[in-house]
């Protein structure tokens, strides 16, 4: 009997980790997917942000320039 509940044991776990495997895994890597998503959509926009200061800095300094 002690044999018996050994096996069932192991099999359990076995069965256990085949669940974890296809369950637990396809959300992981659904939740990596956002994540790195989004920390690109971040950097894409803070580029952004940074040409568009970068290009009004030069206007203003161009007009400075002309008005001295």
């Amino acid at each position: 009997m002690k044999e018996t509940k050994d096996v069932l044991k192991t099999v359990l776990i076995v069965v256990l980790a085949l669940v974890v495997l296809i369950v637990v895994l396809p959300v992981v890597f659904a939740l990596l997917h956002i994540a790195v998503g989004l920390v690109v959509w971040l950097a894409i926009t803070v580029i952004k942000v940074a040409v568009v200061v970068a290009i009004v800095y030069l206007i203003v300094v161009g007009i400075r320039a002309l008005l001295k």
